[in-house]
């Protein structure tokens, strides 16, 4: 498969922290969770070398950022990023840099396996149980304050 094609994929895969949808198209994804198009995705990365060509982490964080493992910080810019260090889903994630993602469900409704399936283009086994949400703090220049 040539990369470019990668890029307008909807993957269905098990994620750092729970079964989700990865791809670099927010607009698929939009479409398929039916949600607000105002509404920004968590990017999640393969390393933070990746992460410096998005944006620059807080000098107060970098430590932090550097060592959070299924932590989503929302930067000042009001994106959202999650560096990834779960080997599973860094094997697709290496092959695209950088990918939304979000959980695969109907936005404000429960995980059904039926819909994700019909949804994605790709599905990456194995599915398994849903697992923790990532923790999320929003960083400003001086503070931190915990979202979720």
């Amino acid at each position: 498969m040539k990369p470019e094609s990668l890029k307008e994929l909807v993957f269905l895969t098990q994620t750092d922290t729970t079964i989700g949808f990865v791809s670099q198209n927010a607009e698929k994804l939009t479409a398929i969770k039916q949600r607000p198009p105002h509404k920004y995705y968590i990017q999640a990365l393969n390393s933070l070398s990746t992460l410096k060509t998005f944006t620059r982490v807080p000098s107060k964080h970098k430590k932090r950022v550097r060592r959070s493992a299924k932590t989503t910080f929302i930067m000042p810019n009001g994106h959202s990023y999650r560096v990834v260090h779960d080997k599973v889903h860094l094997l697709l994630l290496n092959r695209l840099k950088w990918a939304y993602t979000t959980s695969a469900n109907l936005s404000n409704e429960p995980y059904n396996e039926g819909f994700a399936k019909e949804k994605a283009d790709v599905i990456v086994e194995p599915l398994t149980a849903v697992q923790q949400p990532s923790s999320i703090f929003r960083l400003g220049k001086n503070n931190l304050k915990r979202i979720r």
